[in-house]
C-alpha cells in the first residue's frame, strides 16, 4: 500500500499546534471526535454494530456457529477474527493495496480477544467437551478511514459482542461416553455472549513532537514518531499493550502514557456501556408495546 504524504509545512503546523494544545480541527490533545454508536443492524448476523469516530466508519458483525474444538483447548470455545477495509474507504485501498494493513489488523483483533485478556467467557462457549463448541467469527468492515482505526474498530467490536446472542442447546446422554445435543430454535431463548461487560476497548496515543495525543485524524498519525496502544477493561485493569513505530519511549513517559489511557477509557467505557443499555431498554420496551422497531443506521445517535 502506497504511504500517504504530508508537506514539511503540515507537519510543522500540526507539530506546532499539538505542541499549544490546540490542534488543527480545534481539539485539546486528550479529546475524541464525536462518536457514533448504533448495535443491531444486521438482521442476519448473531450480533452487529456500526460505529463512527470523526469520519472513520466500521461496521462489525459476529456470527456463532457449531464447530470442532481445538485439539490443545478441548474445552472451551473459539474466536476467530478478519478485518477487511473496503476499496471505497481510501484510495491507498483500492487493488490489493490495503492487503498488509489488513493483516496487521485482523492479527491484532486476534490477539485482543484470544485470550483471558479479552474478558470472554470461552468455557461457557463449549458443548460437548474434546468434540464440540461454540465459534465466534467477528468479522469488521472499515468503510472510510480518517484515523484510529484500530480503536474504533475495537469499540464497535464491543458493542456487536453486546448484542450478539447464542442460541440454548439441549445435551442428550447416549450412554458410553457418547453425547447429542439439539439446538434450541426459540430466538427469545438465546442468552448473551458471557463476559462481554469485561472486555476491554483500546486507547492509543501518538506521540508527535514531544506531547501526545488520542484519537488523531489521518494527518496527524502521519507526524507520529511513535504509537502505543494500551487496552483497559472496566475495572481500570491493564489488558494489553502494543507499542509500533520507529521512535523510543522513556521508561517514565510510557508510565505516564499508560495512566493517561486508563484515566481515558474508564469514562469511555462507562459512556458505551450506558448508550448500549439505554438502547437495549428501549427496544424491548417498543416490543412489549407492539411497537414497530426501526434501526437509524447511517443516523444513529452521537454520543
Amino acid at each position: 500500500m502506497p504511504a500517504p504524504v504530508i508537506s514539511p509545512a503540515e507537519k510543522t503546523y500540526i507539530t506546532e499546534g499539538i505542541d499549544n494544545d490546540c490542534r488543527a480541527d480545534g481539539r485539546a490533545r486528550m479529546d475524541y471526535r464525536t462518536l457514533v454508536l448504533e448495535a443491531g443492524l444486521l438482521s442476519q448476523a448473531s450480533g452487529s454494530a456500526r460505529g463512527r469516530l470523526g469520519d472513520t466508519d466500521v461496521l462489525v458483525g459476529v456470527k456463532v456457529e457449531i464447530g470442532e474444538v481445538e485439539p490443545d483447548a478441548p474445552n472451551v470455545g473459539r474466536v476467530i477474527c478478519n478485518v477487511e477495509c473496503a476499496p471505497s474507504a481510501s484510495q491507498q485501498f483500492e487493488g490489493r493495496g490495503a492487503d498488509d494493513l489488513n493483516n496487521s489488523l485482523t492479527q491484532a483483533l486476534d490477539r485482543w480477544y484470544n485470550g483471558a485478556q479479552s474478558g470472554l467467557d470461552l468455557k461457557k462457549l463449549g458443548i460437548i467437551p474434546g468434540q464440540s463448541c461454540w465459534i465466534i467469527y467477528i468479522d469488521a468492515m472499515v468503510m472510510d478511514c480518517d484515523g484510529n482505526l484500530f480503536d474504533t474498530i475495537v469499540m464497535t467490536t464491543r458493542a456487536a459482542l453486546q448484542d450478539t446472542r447464542i442460541p440454548k442447546t439441549e445435551i442428550q446422554d447416549m450412554g458410553d461416553g457418547e453425547f447429542e445435543f439439539d439446538v434450541m430454535d426459540d430466538v427469545e431463548e438465546a442468552e448473551p455472549l458471557e463476559g462481554w461487560q469485561q472486555s476491554p476497548v483500546s486507547v492509543t496515543l501518538y506521540k508527535v513532537g514531544e506531547r501526545y495525543i488520542v484519537d488523531p485524524t489521518i494527518l496527524e498519525e502521519l507526524c507520529a514518531q511513535v504509537i502505543l496502544s494500551v487496552g483497559v477493561n472496566k475495572d481500570g485493569q491493564l489488558c494489553g499493550m502494543q507499542k509500533s513505530g520507529l521512535g523510543s519511549l522513556d521508561p517514565s513517559l510510557v508510565s505516564e502514557m499508560v495512566q493517561s489511557a486508563t484515566q481515558l477509557a474508564l469514562p469511555l467505557i462507562k459512556k458505551l456501556d450506558t448508550k448500549l443499555h439505554e438502547d437495549q431498554e428501549n427496544e424491548l420496551d417498543k416490543r412489549r408495546k407492539g411497537m414497530p422497531v426501526e434501526k437509524l443506521g447511517f443516523f444513529a445517535a452521537v454520543i
